[in-house]
């Protein structure tokens, strides 16, 4: 699974991440993925576990240095997507993405794998977050910085894509780490996310270690 950092401005800007003239590019487990009714685990001694609604996009061929009018024909569909991160682990302690966003169940897909000729107008899909009935995230996607075909071209020129593989593409404005003061996860806490023709995720927080605060 690969994921891209700030990829929409509002985003970026309230999170205080630097735009760069080319995406961030991550990894994130295969063990992070989970279902989108499953329970959200909180990490060991985690404060600052953050939430991220996601189109992610699946791909259905081998795709290696595509180019961006091609990149779709590599495309088999979307999914909705939870990009979680562990903020302490991402950007303290000598923090790296891959430390912050890869633990059990951190990676949430589903309901759905909606086809391309299911969602035509992808680009334009309404995407949101709850944390406990509360709207934190509410946007459009047609504010993405790197749309879906130049990412999936730009990735393939790294790394060879395969069919499975998922490119999650970044998270609209109303992330945990924007607000002020900071909103993180806690035990107990319930989230429900969702997109146009993607359907809905739903989610409880739990803290199986015994020692989280919030």
């Amino acid at each position: 699974m690969i994921g891209v950092g700030p990829n929409f401005h509002e985003s970026a800007e309230l999170a205080g991440f630097r735009i760069n003239p080319e995406p961030t590019v991550f990894m994130k487990a295969p063990t992070s993925v989970s279902g989108p009714f499953d329970p959200i685990e909180l990490p060991r001694l985690s404060t600052r576990t953050d939430w991220g609604v996601e189109l992610g996009v699946v791909i259905g061929s081998t795709a290696k240095y595509v180019n961006v009018e091609q990149a779709m024909d590599h495309v088999v569909g979307f999914t909705l997507a939870n990009d979680l991160t562990e903020r302490s682990l991402q950007l303290q302690r000598g923090g790296q993405w891959f430390k912050g966003k890869s633990h059990d169940s951190f990676a949430p897909l589903g309901p759905w794998l909606v086809t391309k000729d299911e969602l035509p107008g992808y680009g334009e899909i309404n995407l949101w977050l709850e944390v406990n009935g509360q709207r934190q995230q509410d946007s459009s996607i047609a504010g993405m910085i790197f749309k879906v075909p130049y990412l999936v071209s730009y990735i393939s020129r790294f790394t060879r894509l395969e069919p499975g593989d998922v490119i999650l593409t970044g998270t609209p404005g109303g992330v945990g780490l924007s607000y002020d003061p900071p909103r993180f996860l806690a035990n107990g806490d319930k989230v429900r996310l969702g997109g146009d023709g993607l359907g809905v995720q739903s989610h409880v927080c739990i803290a199986p270690w015994g020692d989280h605060e919030r």
